[in-house]
């Protein structure tokens, strides 16, 4: 019980402001961790611009097949 107290302590500032204000950074540390999935299974891009067409394909949204009638 005395771990958590003082753990609640140190923290108390950052779950207050959590309670005010319902926001988290999980969002961001997901995306972020998509993005290091991908820097790992290429094992490296030749220059940023391939990097940078590699997070927008993999994490854009896009839907690239097309929609049949």
């Amino acid at each position: 019980m005395r771990k958590v107290g003082e753990l609640t302590r140190r923290h108390l500032e950052n779950i207050l402001t959590f309670c005010r204000h319902r926001i988290t950074n999980g969002g961001a540390e997901g995306l972020n961790s998509k993005i290091m999935a991908i820097k790992r299974k290429a094992c490296g891009y030749r220059n940023r611009d391939h990097f940078k067409t590699a997070i927008y394909f993999f994490c854009g949204g896009l839907d690239l097949y097309p929609v049949s009638s």
